[in-house]
């Protein structure tokens, strides 16, 4: 893929993010992340959305229906394209504050980028630019800066 065609794809995606977020908040959700590729069956415009209760596959119809409503008036796609809308994911990476705060209380697994150390605990609290998580021998501040991987800790 060309880098026009993936400023063209961001360009969407961020437009498409900025005229749902207040509609899907208002359905009950928070807006994850939109993205817009190229993928084997065509364009794809997905919509990650997340809910403290979970998602279901009742949730991601309500928030089709709207957006579908929404970009049918918009027309901001000027093509054929496939509409998508699904929740993060257990195994989904957690990159931003937000998505540490999204888990507070939830186990962790923390790869840090310069000792590639990696730190399990539980969720405590979340800065702007520092997560706190409880750990086996106490509590362990790690800039998010620090952080090379993190995804939630799988428990059974």
């Amino acid at each position: 893929m060309t880098k026009s065609a993936n400023t063209y794809h961001d360009r969407i995606a961020g437009q498409v993010s900025e005229l749902i977020e207040s509609v899907v908040a208002d359905l009950g959700y928070e807006l994850v992340e939109v993205q817009f590729r190229r993928e084997q069956h065509g364009q794809v415009l997905r919509i990650i959305i997340f809910h403290a209760g979970g998602i279901r596959v009742d949730d991601c119809s309500i928030v089709s229906r709207e957006v579908s409503r929404i970009l049918d008036v918009e027309e901001l796609i000027d093509q054929a394209y496939h509409l998508e809308v699904s929740s993060p994911g257990l195994d989904r990476p957690l990159e931003t504050a937000r998505d540490f705060a999204r888990y507070r209380g939830k186990q962790v697994l923390v790869t840090l980028a310069e000792t590639t150390e990696e730190v399990a605990g539980t969720i405590e609290e979340v800065g702007e630019e520092l997560v706190s998580l409880a750990v086996a021998d106490g509590r362990r501040e790690i800039p998010l800066a620090q952080v090379k991987k993190a995804r939630l800790a799988v428990e059974f």
